[in-house]
């Protein structure tokens, strides 16, 4: 359920690049750039760890929530595709988590 989820999200944003900016939240953040819309995804990602220390679990699902959601925005506006963020999951599925770190250190490859 949730990778369909964040599939037709991922597709709504990318619909409404084309939307009134008038009348979408969505697209005013696309015509801010991609560095608005980073911006707002580390506001969103230091909510999120407030959240995650200091208030309840219904707050920290919402904050998570608007994370993914301000997270694949700023992949709209740098032109990544969630398909390719999956794909990448999933080729480091089955890979220690650690042995993953460390070949991102040496500049090498998990798989």
């Amino acid at each position: 359920m949730g990778q369909d989820v964040l599939t037709q999200l991922a597709a709504t944003i990318r619909e409404r690049r084309h939307s009134d900016s008038a009348r979408s939240y969505t697209r005013q953040l696309l015509d801010g750039g991609p560095e608005r819309c980073a911006r707002k995804l580390g506001e969103e990602a230091i909510e999120t760890v407030i959240a995650g220390i200091s208030q309840d679990g219904q707050a920290l699902c919402r904050e998570a929530a608007d994370l993914l959601y301000h997270l694949l925005v700023l992949l709209e506006a740098r032109d990544v595709k969630w398909d390719d963020v999956l794909a990448e999951l999933a080729r480091r599925s089955g890979v220690s988590g650690l042995d993953e770190k460390s070949a991102r250190g040496r500049g090498g490859d998990p798989a």
